[in-house]
């Protein structure tokens, strides 16, 4: 089967049932031979811009062209059986309507699978869906045990400690610095298996800007700065879009050294198969003290370290 899909958490799940997509997007980059496949995307925006302009340049777009095209003379020369697409968010990816349109103007009569996960649960219900459209479903079901049983052992620990409500430490996950966001959608669900308090949004709701006075009055005791689509080296570009911020210093996790910088946009906003590695990346950044920091993995590194990363440079998995 000729599968193209047009965002990277797609191009994951379809990698894991074995599948190697004939198309992606401009953004897949995991599995890493997946970076040489043809696009059939591109953004209308400048993906390497601060924060704050980058934003600007979203909110242009969405009231214009959009901000993702579909190149669709390669999509036609592709000739895909099956797209595999999204509508959760046109911002975060390209969307099912953009793709309609691209069909709509090519020979090929391609089936169109949508995925729109809010929940960890929707995200192993997309695996599902996509073994089935692909003809996978033995491998689908595989890889789904596999993360449900990933899940469960962090379940498993995080209940052996015994954490009681009043005890879990209250946890901010910034989905973006300028303006400030809470990430949304699986999250609270995360933090709440890795043994935290996510009392700034539930579980199953968007992502959305707050107020800096609200996050104040929160007062997180665990930080982690995770922003949709930036890696650390570009999170560590705009850090200072909340270290300059009223009262940053003052908040609980600033003063104990609990705050953390996530790889954003390979984990915490990719709803595909690692979110496991995140929740698992999670678990010892929330239930640390603040002198207990840890090492820097793959997926984070304590949010002082930002200082020294330099642009280009990689962050290399402890030996732990």
């Amino acid at each position: 089967m000729r599968v193209v899909t047009t965002l990277p958490s797609a191009t994951e799940v379809v990698a894991a049932l074995g599948i190697e997509p004939v198309g992606v997007s401009h953004e897949c980059d995991f599995p890493p031979e997946v970076e040489s496949l043809p696009a059939v995307t591109r953004s209308r925006i400048e993906t390497d811009a601060a924060s704050d302009e980058i934003d600007r340049q979203v909110l242009e777009s969405t009231t214009d062209d959009g901000v993702y095209e579909v190149d669709v003379d390669r999509l036609e020369a592709l000739d895909p059986d099956l797209i595999v697409t999204q509508g959760m968010c046109d911002v975060c990816a390209v969307d099912e309507a953009v793709v309609a349109d691209a069909v709509d103007e090519i020979d090929a009569d391609p089936a169109v699978l949508s995925t729109d996960p809010h929940s960890v649960d929707d995200v192993l219900t997309d695996v599902e869906r996509i073994g089935d459209a692909t003809g996978r479903e033995e491998r689908a079901a595989v890889v789904q045990t596999e993360l449900e049983e990933r899940i469960e052992a962090v379940q498993n620990r995080t209940a052996n400690l015994g954490l009681e409500a009043e005890s879990r430490p209250r946890v901010a996950i910034f989905d973006w610095t300028d303006p400030a966001m809470i990430a949304g959608h699986w999250t609270a669900e995360l933090v709440e298996w890795a043994g935290g308090e996510y009392g700034l949004a539930d579980a199953g709701e968007r992502s959305r800007p707050r107020e800096w006075a609200e996050i104040r009055a929160y007062d997180p005791e665990v930080i982690v700065v995770a922003p949709c689509g930036f890696d650390l080296e570009q999170t560590a570009e705009n850090r200072s879009d909340l270290t300059e911020r009223d009262g940053w210093n003052d908040l609980t996790a600033v003063e104990n050294g609990r705050v953390w910088a996530m790889d954003g946009d390979s984990y915490l906003n990719r709803p595909g198969p690692r979110l496991v590695d995140t929740l698992e990346a999670l678990a010892p950044i929330v239930q640390s003290g603040p002198d207990d920091v840890g090492p820097p993995t793959e997926v984070a590194v304590p949010f002082d370290a930002l200082e020294t990363l330099s642009p280009g440079s990689r962050v290399v998995p402890s030996a732990d």
